[in-house]
């Protein structure tokens, strides 16, 4: 299990939290992993190229992408997955079209993985690419189409 929660916490809910997760899901046999480099909350630059996101926080998002941090930490997780199979990735929003997950999403599948969200126990989708995603020249971008 991949988390790309920023914050890995709970007050509310601290069954939740980094260590007692850690601890709960490598006591039944899965491997936990906190991937603070592919965390949300990020804020978007100034001078982004990523104008296909009208929403600020995925625009900010999507810049990070652009980083080297957000590659070691997509590196880390395509190990995780060599090493360990198949990997579930979670944050704290419910729904993946909400969450950051979705450019995580969009990242993984324009590099040939397969990725399918978990809507609840009886129900699966494959990934889409979201709205605002292209690929061009094999790469995935988030410039707006006036900019291509």
């Amino acid at each position: 299990l991949a988390d790309v929660r920023s914050l890995p916490g709970s007050k509310r809910y601290p069954q939740f939290n980094k260590e007692a997760m850690a601890e709960s899901l490598n006591a039944r046999g899965i491997r936990y992993e906190h991937f603070p480099e592919l965390g949300g909350r990020r804020k978007a630059r100034p001078d982004s190229r990523n104008l296909a996101w009208r929403n600020a926080s995925f625009r900010g998002y999507a810049d990070y992408m652009e980083t080297e941090q957000f590659h070691k930490g997509t590196d880390r997780l395509f190990r995780l997955a060599r090493e360990a199979g198949p990997v579930a990735i979670m944050c704290a929003e419910a729904v993946w079209w909400r969450c950051h997950r979705s450019l995580i999403s969009d990242y993984l599948k324009s590099h040939g993985v397969e990725v399918v969200h978990i809507l609840d126990a009886n129900k699966i989708e494959p990934h889409p690419f979201t709205s605002a995603a292209r690929i061009v020249n094999g790469k995935l971008s988030y410039e707006s189409d006036s900019l291509l």
